[in-house]
Protein backbone atom coordinates (compact mmCIF):
# COMPACT_ATOMS: atom_id res chain seq x y z
CA UNK A 1 0.00 0.00 0.00
CA UNK A 2 1.61 3.35 -1.09
CA UNK A 3 1.37 6.77 0.59
CA UNK A 4 0.19 9.68 -0.93
CA UNK A 5 1.02 12.88 0.97
CA UNK A 6 -0.05 16.25 0.12
CA UNK A 7 1.51 19.55 1.99
CA UNK A 8 -1.47 21.11 3.05
CA UNK A 9 0.01 24.50 5.61
CA UNK A 10 -0.49 27.64 4.39
CA UNK A 11 2.04 27.91 2.23
CA UNK A 12 0.92 24.79 0.20
CA UNK A 13 -2.76 25.87 0.01
CA UNK A 14 -1.27 29.67 -1.24
CA UNK A 15 0.45 28.00 -4.04
CA UNK A 16 -2.47 25.82 -5.09
CA UNK A 17 -2.17 22.41 -3.15
CA UNK A 18 -6.18 22.35 -2.88
CA UNK A 19 -6.10 21.34 -6.43
CA UNK A 20 -3.34 18.99 -5.92
CA UNK A 21 -5.10 17.35 -3.65
CA UNK A 22 -8.72 17.35 -5.06
CA UNK A 23 -6.98 15.38 -8.40
CA UNK A 24 -4.99 13.09 -6.38
CA UNK A 25 -8.14 12.12 -4.10
CA UNK A 26 -9.90 11.42 -7.49
CA UNK A 27 -7.24 9.49 -8.92
CA UNK A 28 -7.09 7.66 -5.58
CA UNK A 29 -10.60 6.59 -4.94
CA UNK A 30 -10.33 4.98 -8.45
CA UNK A 31 -7.76 2.93 -7.04
CA UNK A 32 -8.11 2.43 -3.36
CA UNK A 33 -6.29 -0.99 -3.07
CA UNK A 34 -2.90 0.14 -4.01
CA UNK A 35 -2.95 3.86 -2.45
CA UNK A 36 -3.79 5.88 0.11
CA UNK A 37 -4.28 9.76 0.71
CA UNK A 38 -3.37 11.99 3.43
CA UNK A 39 -2.28 15.28 4.48
CA UNK A 40 0.61 17.25 6.21
CA UNK A 41 1.72 20.77 7.47
CA UNK A 42 4.52 22.28 5.87
CA UNK A 43 8.09 21.00 5.86
CA UNK A 44 9.89 24.17 5.55
CA UNK A 45 10.50 24.28 1.61
CA UNK A 46 7.38 26.85 1.35
CA UNK A 47 10.02 28.08 -2.31
CA UNK A 48 8.86 24.38 -3.81
CA UNK A 49 5.31 24.25 -2.64
CA UNK A 50 3.43 22.46 -3.48
CA UNK A 51 4.67 19.54 -2.38
CA UNK A 52 3.31 15.66 -2.42
CA UNK A 53 5.35 13.03 -0.74
CA UNK A 54 4.71 9.26 -1.87
CA UNK A 55 5.71 6.68 0.52
CA UNK A 56 6.27 3.10 -0.79
CA UNK A 57 8.81 -0.07 -0.57
CA UNK A 58 11.86 1.80 -1.50
CA UNK A 59 11.09 4.86 0.92
CA UNK A 60 10.14 8.85 0.57
CA UNK A 61 10.29 10.89 -2.47
CA UNK A 62 9.16 14.28 -2.17
CA UNK A 63 7.79 16.46 -5.42
CA UNK A 64 7.80 20.32 -5.82
CA UNK A 65 6.49 22.70 -7.99
CA UNK A 66 3.24 20.06 -8.14
CA UNK A 67 0.19 21.32 -9.90
CA UNK A 68 -3.50 19.68 -10.69
CA UNK A 69 -2.31 19.00 -14.43
CA UNK A 70 1.23 17.51 -13.66
CA UNK A 71 0.03 15.17 -10.54
CA UNK A 72 -1.54 13.24 -12.76
CA UNK A 73 1.80 12.10 -14.65
CA UNK A 74 3.27 11.50 -11.21
CA UNK A 75 0.42 9.05 -10.07
CA UNK A 76 0.98 6.79 -13.24
CA UNK A 77 4.07 6.92 -13.59
CA UNK A 78 4.88 6.58 -9.63
CA UNK A 79 2.08 5.02 -7.96
CA UNK A 80 0.44 2.96 -11.02
CA UNK A 81 4.16 1.78 -12.55
CA UNK A 82 6.26 2.18 -10.05
CA UNK A 83 9.04 4.00 -11.71
CA UNK A 84 10.35 7.82 -9.91
CA UNK A 85 10.18 10.21 -12.03
CA UNK A 86 14.03 11.42 -12.84
CA UNK A 87 13.72 15.59 -12.87
CA UNK A 88 14.03 18.41 -10.46
CA UNK A 89 10.63 18.03 -9.35
CA UNK A 90 12.08 15.25 -6.82
CA UNK A 91 13.00 17.49 -4.09
CA UNK A 92 13.92 15.16 -1.55
CA UNK A 93 13.83 11.68 -0.94
CA UNK A 94 14.90 8.95 1.58
CA UNK A 95 15.54 4.99 0.63
CA UNK A 96 15.46 2.59 3.00
CA UNK A 97 18.84 2.76 3.60
CA UNK A 98 18.73 6.25 5.06
CA UNK A 99 20.91 8.03 2.09
CA UNK A 100 18.95 10.80 0.95
CA UNK A 101 18.46 12.89 -2.76
CA UNK A 102 17.02 15.36 -4.49
CA UNK A 103 17.47 19.00 -5.88
CA UNK A 104 17.00 20.68 -2.65
CA UNK A 105 18.81 17.64 -0.32
CA UNK A 106 20.91 20.15 1.29
CA UNK A 107 18.55 22.17 2.45
CA UNK A 108 16.92 19.48 4.92
CA UNK A 109 20.04 18.07 5.59
CA UNK A 110 21.75 21.09 6.84
CA UNK A 111 19.31 21.30 9.38
CA UNK A 112 18.97 19.68 13.20
CA UNK A 113 15.03 19.90 13.53
CA UNK A 114 13.78 19.45 17.01
CA UNK A 115 10.86 22.49 16.75
CA UNK A 116 9.84 20.77 13.69
CA UNK A 117 10.21 17.32 14.20
CA UNK A 118 6.58 15.96 12.94
CA UNK A 119 6.13 19.01 10.66
CA UNK A 120 5.71 18.15 6.87
CA UNK A 121 5.67 14.03 8.40
CA UNK A 122 2.56 13.46 10.34
CA UNK A 123 -1.23 14.23 9.28
CA UNK A 124 -1.98 17.63 11.72
CA UNK A 125 -5.08 16.78 12.12
CA UNK A 126 -4.78 12.96 13.57
CA UNK A 127 -3.97 12.79 17.18
CA UNK A 128 -3.00 8.96 16.42
CA UNK A 129 0.06 10.13 14.08
CA UNK A 130 1.11 12.04 16.78
CA UNK A 131 0.71 9.12 19.41
CA UNK A 132 2.85 7.05 16.77
CA UNK A 133 5.68 9.23 16.54
CA UNK A 134 5.98 9.34 20.48
CA UNK A 135 3.35 11.88 21.12
CA UNK A 136 2.01 12.57 24.50
CA UNK A 137 5.19 9.73 25.53
CA UNK A 138 6.51 12.96 27.70
CA UNK A 139 3.35 13.55 29.31
CA UNK A 140 3.47 10.02 30.55
CA UNK A 141 6.92 10.59 31.89
CA UNK A 142 6.22 14.02 33.68
CA UNK A 143 2.69 12.61 35.29
CA UNK A 144 3.86 8.99 36.17
CA UNK A 145 7.67 9.72 37.23
CA UNK A 146 8.58 12.97 37.88
CA UNK A 147 7.75 15.75 40.44
CA UNK A 148 7.23 19.34 40.15
CA UNK A 149 10.42 20.00 41.23
CA UNK A 150 12.10 17.35 38.49
CA UNK A 151 10.28 18.70 36.13
CA UNK A 152 11.27 22.47 36.51
CA UNK A 153 15.03 21.01 37.24
CA UNK A 154 14.93 19.40 33.97
CA UNK A 155 13.84 22.44 32.55
CA UNK A 156 16.53 24.72 34.03
CA UNK A 157 19.58 21.57 33.07
CA UNK A 158 18.50 21.30 29.41
CA UNK A 159 19.81 25.23 28.78
CA UNK A 160 16.33 26.20 26.80
CA UNK A 161 15.87 30.30 26.94
CA UNK A 162 12.08 31.51 25.43
CA UNK A 163 12.34 31.33 22.05
CA UNK A 164 9.74 34.76 22.07
CA UNK A 165 12.66 36.89 21.76
CA UNK A 166 13.71 37.96 25.01
CA UNK A 167 15.52 34.69 25.95
CA UNK A 168 15.07 34.64 29.78
CA UNK A 169 15.84 30.81 31.05
CA UNK A 170 12.65 29.00 30.89
CA UNK A 171 13.17 26.18 33.48
CA UNK A 172 13.65 29.33 35.96
CA UNK A 173 11.14 31.29 34.80
CA UNK A 174 8.90 28.21 35.76
CA UNK A 175 10.20 28.07 39.02
CA UNK A 176 8.87 31.50 39.83
CA UNK A 177 5.17 30.58 38.98
CA UNK A 178 5.58 27.28 40.88
CA UNK A 179 7.15 29.47 43.65
CA UNK A 180 4.05 31.28 44.31
CA UNK A 181 1.02 30.24 45.84
CA UNK A 182 -2.27 31.13 44.23
CA UNK A 183 -5.94 29.06 44.29
CA UNK A 184 -6.32 29.03 40.49
CA UNK A 185 -2.13 29.53 37.84
CA UNK A 186 -2.59 29.89 34.52
CA UNK A 187 -0.56 29.06 31.87
CA UNK A 188 -0.48 30.91 28.36
CA UNK A 189 0.52 30.14 24.79
CA UNK A 190 1.81 33.84 23.11
CA UNK A 191 0.72 32.64 19.46
CA UNK A 192 0.34 36.47 18.64
CA UNK A 193 3.09 36.42 15.56
CA UNK A 194 3.08 39.84 14.56
CA UNK A 195 6.81 40.09 13.17
CA UNK A 196 6.31 41.04 9.06
CA UNK A 197 8.04 37.94 7.30
CA UNK A 198 7.30 35.94 10.30
CA UNK A 199 5.58 32.27 10.20
CA UNK A 200 7.25 30.02 12.41
CA UNK A 201 4.55 29.55 15.09
CA UNK A 202 2.12 29.42 12.49
CA UNK A 203 3.43 26.54 10.71
CA UNK A 204 4.24 24.14 14.32
CA UNK A 205 0.54 24.90 15.07
CA UNK A 206 -0.28 24.08 11.58
CA UNK A 207 1.88 20.65 11.37
CA UNK A 208 2.15 19.71 14.87
CA UNK A 209 -0.15 21.36 17.26
CA UNK A 210 0.01 18.68 20.14
CA UNK A 211 3.15 19.19 20.74
CA UNK A 212 2.24 22.60 21.86
CA UNK A 213 -0.47 21.57 23.72
CA UNK A 214 1.86 18.57 25.57
CA UNK A 215 4.38 21.27 26.15
CA UNK A 216 1.79 23.48 27.87
CA UNK A 217 -0.01 20.22 30.41
CA UNK A 218 3.33 19.51 31.72
CA UNK A 219 4.29 23.47 32.14
CA UNK A 220 0.78 23.38 33.88
CA UNK A 221 2.05 20.05 36.58
CA UNK A 222 5.33 21.58 36.94
CA UNK A 223 3.82 24.91 38.41
CA UNK A 224 1.11 23.94 39.20
CA UNK A 225 -1.76 25.42 37.10
CA UNK A 226 -4.98 24.13 36.24
CA UNK A 227 -6.05 25.97 33.07
CA UNK A 228 -3.95 27.45 30.10
CA UNK A 229 -4.90 29.94 27.37
CA UNK A 230 -3.48 29.77 23.63
CA UNK A 231 -3.37 33.59 22.50
CA UNK A 232 -3.17 33.42 18.75
CA UNK A 233 -3.91 35.81 16.36
CA UNK A 234 -7.39 35.63 14.17
CA UNK A 235 -5.46 36.05 11.15
CA UNK A 236 -4.29 32.20 11.29
CA UNK A 237 -7.47 30.54 10.67
CA UNK A 238 -6.07 26.90 9.63
CA UNK A 239 -4.13 27.30 12.83
CA UNK A 240 -6.97 27.56 14.99
CA UNK A 241 -8.86 25.06 13.69
CA UNK A 242 -6.23 22.63 13.77
CA UNK A 243 -5.83 23.58 17.56
CA UNK A 244 -9.43 23.15 18.17
CA UNK A 245 -9.39 19.37 16.68
CA UNK A 246 -6.25 18.70 18.68
CA UNK A 247 -8.13 19.93 21.92
CA UNK A 248 -10.95 18.08 21.51
CA UNK A 249 -8.95 14.47 20.28
CA UNK A 250 -6.49 15.50 23.09
CA UNK A 251 -9.84 15.60 25.43
CA UNK A 252 -11.14 12.45 24.26
CA UNK A 253 -7.86 10.74 24.76
CA UNK A 254 -7.37 11.66 28.31
CA UNK A 255 -4.48 14.18 27.78
CA UNK A 256 -6.48 16.86 28.47
CA UNK A 257 -9.45 17.21 31.02
CA UNK A 258 -10.27 16.06 35.01
CA UNK A 259 -7.96 13.17 36.39
CA UNK A 260 -5.49 13.34 33.03
CA UNK A 261 -3.98 9.49 32.85
CA UNK A 262 -5.39 8.31 36.10
CA UNK A 263 -2.81 10.87 37.70
CA UNK A 264 -4.79 13.42 39.79
CA UNK A 265 -3.97 16.12 37.48
CA UNK A 266 -6.41 18.39 35.91
CA UNK A 267 -5.56 21.20 32.74
CA UNK A 268 -8.02 22.47 30.48
CA UNK A 269 -7.55 24.91 27.68
CA UNK A 270 -8.98 27.64 25.75
CA UNK A 271 -7.94 29.38 22.30
CA UNK A 272 -8.33 33.38 22.79
CA UNK A 273 -8.34 34.77 18.91
CA UNK A 274 -6.28 37.85 18.95
CA UNK A 275 -7.55 40.49 17.23
CA UNK A 276 -4.23 41.43 15.09
CA UNK A 277 -2.56 44.19 17.22
CA UNK A 278 1.00 43.57 17.66
CA UNK A 279 1.57 44.93 21.10
CA UNK A 280 -0.58 42.70 22.39
CA UNK A 281 2.55 40.20 21.78
CA UNK A 282 4.08 41.55 24.79
CA UNK A 283 2.95 39.45 27.28
CA UNK A 284 1.04 41.91 30.15
CA UNK A 285 -0.93 43.80 27.32
CA UNK A 286 -1.82 40.26 25.87
CA UNK A 287 -3.73 39.34 29.60
CA UNK A 288 -5.24 42.45 29.45
CA UNK A 289 -6.79 41.22 25.91
CA UNK A 290 -7.57 37.67 27.26
CA UNK A 291 -9.34 39.82 30.07
CA UNK A 292 -11.64 41.56 27.56
CA UNK A 293 -9.62 44.99 27.97
CA UNK A 294 -8.15 47.03 25.41
CA UNK A 295 -4.27 45.55 25.00
CA UNK A 296 -2.00 47.57 26.69
CA UNK A 297 1.41 46.90 28.74
CA UNK A 298 1.78 46.84 32.78
CA UNK A 299 4.13 48.21 34.90
CA UNK A 300 6.17 45.60 36.31
CA UNK A 301 6.79 44.75 38.88
CA UNK A 302 4.63 42.61 40.48
CA UNK A 303 5.68 40.51 37.46
CA UNK A 304 3.40 37.53 35.70
CA UNK A 305 4.87 34.71 37.87
CA UNK A 306 2.98 36.67 40.90
CA UNK A 307 0.18 38.47 39.25
CA UNK A 308 -0.65 37.72 35.74
CA UNK A 309 -3.68 37.01 34.38
CA UNK A 310 -6.70 38.11 36.69
CA UNK A 311 -4.06 38.90 39.34
CA UNK A 312 -2.68 35.50 39.48
CA UNK A 313 0.51 33.85 38.87
CA UNK A 314 0.71 33.23 35.08
CA UNK A 315 3.59 31.38 33.09
CA UNK A 316 3.95 32.93 29.48
CA UNK A 317 5.99 31.21 26.71
CA UNK A 318 5.74 31.34 22.99
CA UNK A 319 4.90 28.57 20.65
CA UNK A 320 8.24 27.29 19.75
CA UNK A 321 9.36 27.40 23.93
CA UNK A 322 6.72 25.03 24.18
CA UNK A 323 7.33 22.33 21.67
CA UNK A 324 10.54 22.19 22.76
CA UNK A 325 9.28 20.83 25.90
CA UNK A 326 8.06 17.19 25.21
CA UNK A 327 11.57 16.13 23.17
CA UNK A 328 13.74 17.84 25.89
CA UNK A 329 11.28 15.90 29.01
CA UNK A 330 11.49 12.41 26.90
CA UNK A 331 15.10 12.38 25.41
CA UNK A 332 16.44 14.47 28.76
CA UNK A 333 18.31 17.82 29.52
CA UNK A 334 21.87 16.63 28.60
CA UNK A 335 20.63 16.03 25.12
CA UNK A 336 19.41 19.04 24.42
CA UNK A 337 22.33 21.25 26.25
CA UNK A 338 24.44 19.39 23.86
CA UNK A 339 23.39 20.94 20.97
CA UNK A 340 23.92 24.89 20.32
CA UNK A 341 26.17 26.40 22.66
CA UNK A 342 27.51 26.67 25.94
CA UNK A 343 24.87 30.44 26.75
CA UNK A 344 22.67 29.63 24.22
CA UNK A 345 21.47 25.57 24.12
CA UNK A 346 19.12 23.94 21.52
CA UNK A 347 17.97 24.85 18.04
CA UNK A 348 16.35 27.80 16.97
CA UNK A 349 13.25 27.85 13.82
CA UNK A 350 13.97 30.76 10.99
CA UNK A 351 11.71 31.85 8.61
CA UNK A 352 13.79 32.81 5.75
CA UNK A 353 12.15 35.64 3.75
CA UNK A 354 12.93 38.45 1.38
CA UNK A 355 15.50 38.46 -1.33
CA UNK A 356 16.72 35.14 -0.74
CA UNK A 357 16.10 32.65 -3.05
CA UNK A 358 15.12 29.49 -1.50
CA UNK A 359 12.10 31.26 1.11
CA UNK A 360 10.93 29.03 3.91
CA UNK A 361 11.48 27.80 7.45
CA UNK A 362 14.64 26.58 8.85
CA UNK A 363 15.75 24.92 11.89
CA UNK A 364 19.65 25.13 12.89
CA UNK A 365 21.22 24.60 16.20
CA UNK A 366 22.45 28.03 17.85
CA UNK A 367 25.42 29.53 17.05
CA UNK A 368 25.32 28.88 13.20
CA UNK A 369 26.02 31.89 11.54
CA UNK A 370 24.10 34.29 9.29
CA UNK A 371 25.72 33.32 6.33
CA UNK A 372 25.16 29.53 6.88
CA UNK A 373 21.58 30.35 6.81
CA UNK A 374 21.30 32.50 4.25
CA UNK A 375 23.46 30.78 1.76
CA UNK A 376 24.19 27.11 2.83
CA UNK A 377 20.27 26.47 3.29
CA UNK A 378 18.62 29.50 2.06
CA UNK A 379 20.59 29.45 -1.63
CA UNK A 380 21.89 32.77 -1.34
CA UNK A 381 20.37 36.23 -3.20
CA UNK A 382 17.46 35.71 -5.79
CA UNK A 383 18.52 36.19 -9.31
CA UNK A 384 22.18 36.28 -8.19
CA UNK A 385 21.83 39.48 -6.68
CA UNK A 386 24.24 40.80 -3.95
CA UNK A 387 23.77 40.19 -0.16
CA UNK A 388 23.39 44.07 1.47
CA UNK A 389 22.12 43.38 4.69
CA UNK A 390 19.37 40.82 6.85
CA UNK A 391 16.87 42.24 9.19
CA UNK A 392 16.38 40.18 12.14
CA UNK A 393 14.07 40.59 15.45
CA UNK A 394 10.68 42.03 13.46
CA UNK A 395 10.27 45.29 13.28
CA UNK A 396 11.47 46.18 16.28
CA UNK A 397 14.74 44.42 15.56
CA UNK A 398 18.26 45.53 13.42
CA UNK A 399 19.64 45.70 10.42
CA UNK A 400 22.79 43.63 10.03
CA UNK A 401 25.02 44.12 7.47
CA UNK A 402 26.92 41.18 5.00
CA UNK A 403 29.94 42.19 6.76
CA UNK A 404 28.90 41.06 9.42
CA UNK A 405 27.58 37.87 8.03
CA UNK A 406 30.01 35.39 9.89
CA UNK A 407 28.42 36.55 13.20
CA UNK A 408 26.67 33.68 14.87
CA UNK A 409 22.94 33.34 15.64
CA UNK A 410 22.70 33.30 19.06
CA UNK A 411 21.48 35.04 22.21
CA UNK A 412 25.48 37.10 22.93
CA UNK A 413 26.03 37.91 19.63
CA UNK A 414 23.28 38.87 17.74
CA UNK A 415 22.47 41.70 20.35
CA UNK A 416 26.18 43.29 19.70
CA UNK A 417 25.60 44.19 16.27
CA UNK A 418 22.74 46.23 17.27
CA UNK A 419 19.66 43.63 16.15
CA UNK A 420 17.95 41.56 18.54
CA UNK A 421 17.01 37.68 18.08
CA UNK A 422 13.07 38.02 18.46
CA UNK A 423 11.14 35.10 17.69
CA UNK A 424 13.38 34.09 14.63
CA UNK A 425 12.01 36.70 11.32
CA UNK A 426 14.83 37.19 8.77
CA UNK A 427 14.15 39.18 5.96
CA UNK A 428 17.36 38.78 3.78
CA UNK A 429 17.67 42.06 1.54
CA UNK A 430 19.63 42.47 -1.86
CA UNK A 431 21.88 45.96 -2.92
CA UNK A 432 18.33 46.77 -4.44
CA UNK A 433 16.80 47.79 -0.98
CA UNK A 434 17.10 51.29 0.11
CA UNK A 435 18.25 51.12 4.05
CA UNK A 436 16.35 54.16 4.44
CA UNK A 437 13.25 52.83 3.18
CA UNK A 438 13.66 50.05 5.57
CA UNK A 439 14.01 52.06 8.07
CA UNK A 440 10.84 53.95 7.18
CA UNK A 441 8.90 50.96 6.51
CA UNK A 442 9.66 48.77 10.27
CA UNK A 443 9.08 52.19 12.00
CA UNK A 444 5.99 53.19 10.31
CA UNK A 445 5.29 49.73 11.21
CA UNK A 446 5.59 50.36 14.99
CA UNK A 447 4.39 53.34 14.90
CA UNK A 448 1.13 52.73 13.74
CA UNK A 449 0.94 49.88 16.41
CA UNK A 450 2.09 51.46 19.28
CA UNK A 451 -0.88 51.74 22.16
CA UNK A 452 -0.19 55.09 22.99
CA UNK A 453 0.36 54.96 26.72
CA UNK A 454 3.83 56.44 26.70
CA UNK A 455 4.21 59.77 25.24
CA UNK A 456 7.53 58.87 23.71
CA UNK A 457 6.52 55.85 21.99
CA UNK A 458 3.30 57.74 20.80
CA UNK A 459 4.66 60.57 19.90
CA UNK A 460 8.38 60.63 19.43
CA UNK A 461 7.98 57.29 16.95
CA UNK A 462 6.10 59.66 14.84
CA UNK A 463 8.52 62.38 14.64
CA UNK A 464 11.08 59.90 13.55
CA UNK A 465 8.72 59.11 10.74
CA UNK A 466 7.94 62.45 9.98
CA UNK A 467 12.11 62.75 9.61
CA UNK A 468 12.40 59.32 8.06
CA UNK A 469 9.96 60.11 5.33
CA UNK A 470 11.39 63.61 4.82
CA UNK A 471 14.91 62.45 4.03
CA UNK A 472 13.35 59.78 1.40
CA UNK A 473 11.14 62.27 -0.70
CA UNK A 474 14.95 64.52 -0.92
CA UNK A 475 13.74 67.09 1.84
CA UNK A 476 15.94 66.04 4.34
CA UNK A 477 18.82 68.08 6.25
CA UNK A 478 21.87 67.11 7.84
CA UNK A 479 20.54 67.87 11.29
CA UNK A 480 17.87 65.12 10.87
CA UNK A 481 20.79 62.69 11.49
CA UNK A 482 21.21 63.69 14.85
CA UNK A 483 17.73 64.33 15.57
CA UNK A 484 17.02 60.58 15.04
CA UNK A 485 20.06 59.38 17.22
CA UNK A 486 18.69 61.44 20.27
CA UNK A 487 14.67 60.44 19.64
CA UNK A 488 16.08 57.02 19.43
CA UNK A 489 17.96 57.60 23.08
CA UNK A 490 14.75 58.77 24.22
CA UNK A 491 12.56 56.73 22.96
CA UNK A 492 14.48 53.55 24.35
CA UNK A 493 14.77 54.90 27.56
CA UNK A 494 11.11 56.07 28.22
CA UNK A 495 9.59 53.60 26.73
CA UNK A 496 7.41 50.85 29.20
CA UNK A 497 6.93 48.35 27.04
CA UNK A 498 9.65 45.90 24.59
CA UNK A 499 7.59 47.57 21.39
CA UNK A 500 8.87 51.25 22.27
CA UNK A 501 11.96 49.96 23.99
CA UNK A 502 13.02 48.55 20.45
CA UNK A 503 11.15 50.73 18.38
CA UNK A 504 14.19 52.59 17.35
CA UNK A 505 16.83 49.33 16.17
CA UNK A 506 15.99 49.76 12.67
CA UNK A 507 16.86 53.50 12.40
CA UNK A 508 19.69 53.31 14.77
CA UNK A 509 21.14 50.39 12.94
CA UNK A 510 20.77 51.90 9.39
CA UNK A 511 22.43 54.88 10.63
CA UNK A 512 25.25 52.83 12.40
CA UNK A 513 26.03 50.92 8.93
CA UNK A 514 24.50 52.73 6.01
CA UNK A 515 24.91 56.58 7.61
CA UNK A 516 26.49 56.87 3.51
CA UNK A 517 23.03 56.23 2.48
CA UNK A 518 21.00 58.91 4.33
CA UNK A 519 24.08 61.40 3.66
CA UNK A 520 23.09 60.66 -0.07
CA UNK A 521 19.64 61.41 0.22
CA UNK A 522 20.27 64.76 2.66
CA UNK A 523 23.14 66.14 0.62
CA UNK A 524 23.36 64.48 -3.02
CA UNK A 525 19.41 64.01 -3.06
CA UNK A 526 20.00 60.41 -4.36
CA UNK A 527 18.87 56.98 -3.38
CA UNK A 528 21.87 54.76 -4.38
CA UNK A 529 19.30 51.51 -4.48
CA UNK A 530 17.04 53.37 -6.71
CA UNK A 531 13.75 52.55 -4.09
CA UNK A 532 12.78 55.97 -3.46
CA UNK A 533 10.52 57.29 -6.30
CA UNK A 534 10.98 60.96 -5.46
CA UNK A 535 15.10 60.57 -5.52
CA UNK A 536 14.99 58.73 -9.17
CA UNK A 537 14.28 59.18 -12.65
CA UNK A 538 12.84 56.69 -14.76
CA UNK A 539 15.49 56.47 -17.77
CA UNK A 540 15.32 55.17 -21.69
CA UNK A 541 18.18 53.90 -22.78
CA UNK A 542 19.20 54.80 -26.62
CA UNK A 543 21.16 51.95 -27.51
CA UNK A 544 18.43 49.42 -26.14
CA UNK A 545 15.84 51.21 -27.34
CA UNK A 546 14.15 49.34 -30.27
CA UNK A 547 10.66 51.52 -30.89
CA UNK A 548 8.47 49.03 -30.12
CA UNK A 549 6.04 51.62 -28.21
CA UNK A 550 5.32 49.10 -25.63
CA UNK A 551 6.20 51.73 -22.86
CA UNK A 552 4.21 54.49 -24.47
CA UNK A 553 1.19 52.56 -24.58
CA UNK A 554 1.39 51.64 -21.05
CA UNK A 555 2.29 55.05 -19.60
CA UNK A 556 -0.87 56.47 -18.31
CA UNK A 557 -0.23 60.07 -18.53
CA UNK A 558 1.42 60.05 -21.66
CA UNK A 559 4.79 61.08 -20.60
CA UNK A 560 6.64 58.88 -22.95
CA UNK A 561 7.28 60.19 -26.47
CA UNK A 562 8.89 58.67 -30.06
CA UNK A 563 8.21 57.15 -33.15
CA UNK A 564 7.48 53.86 -34.22
CA UNK A 565 11.00 51.95 -34.42
CA UNK A 566 12.46 55.27 -33.35
CA UNK A 567 13.96 56.06 -29.62
CA UNK A 568 11.84 56.88 -27.20
CA UNK A 569 12.16 59.70 -24.63
CA UNK A 570 10.64 59.97 -21.05
CA UNK A 571 9.64 63.56 -19.90
CA UNK A 572 10.57 64.27 -16.61
CA UNK A 573 7.92 66.66 -15.87
CA UNK A 574 5.20 64.74 -16.78
CA UNK A 575 6.32 61.28 -15.42
CA UNK A 576 4.49 59.98 -12.12
CA UNK A 577 6.88 57.19 -12.12
CA UNK A 578 4.29 54.08 -11.57
CA UNK A 579 6.82 52.07 -12.92
CA UNK A 580 5.39 50.71 -16.43
CA UNK A 581 7.40 51.36 -18.21
CA UNK A 582 9.59 49.12 -17.22
CA UNK A 583 7.05 46.23 -16.37
CA UNK A 584 5.98 46.10 -20.13
CA UNK A 585 9.76 46.86 -21.94
CA UNK A 586 11.04 43.16 -23.05
CA UNK A 587 14.11 44.58 -24.14
CA UNK A 588 15.48 46.15 -20.37
CA UNK A 589 15.54 49.58 -21.99
CA UNK A 590 13.91 51.21 -19.21
CA UNK A 591 16.18 51.66 -15.74
CA UNK A 592 15.84 53.52 -12.68
CA UNK A 593 18.80 55.83 -11.35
Amino acid sequence: MKKIIVGMGTCGLSAGAQPVYDKLKELSEKHPEICKLDITGCIGMCFREPLVEIQDETGRTIYGDVSAESVEEIFNEHILNGKKIEDERIIYGVNLDKTTYGSEVQFLNLQDRIVLRNCGIINPESIEDYENIGGYQALKKALGEMTSDSIIQTMKDSGLRGRGGAGFPTGLKWSFAAANEGDIKYVVCNADEGDPGAFMDRSVLEGDPHAVLEGMIICGKAIGASFGYIYCRAEYPLAIARLDKAIIAAKEKGYLGENILNSGFTFNLKIKQGAGAFVCGEETALFASIEGERGMPRIRPPFPAEKGLWQKPTNNNNVETFANVPWIIFNGAKAYSSIGTEKSPGTKVFALAGKVAKGGLAEVPMGTTIEQLVFNIGGGIKNNGEFKAVQMGGPSGGCIPASLKHTPVDFESIPTTGAIMGSGGMVVMDQGTCMVGIARFFLDFTQSESCGKCTFCRIGTLRMLEILDRITKGEGVPADITKLEKLSIQIKEASLCGLGQTAPNPVQTTIRYYLNEYKAHIEDKKCPAGECEALVDFIIIPEKCVGCTLCARACPVDAIVGKVKGIHIINQEKCVKCGKCITSCNFNAVVKR
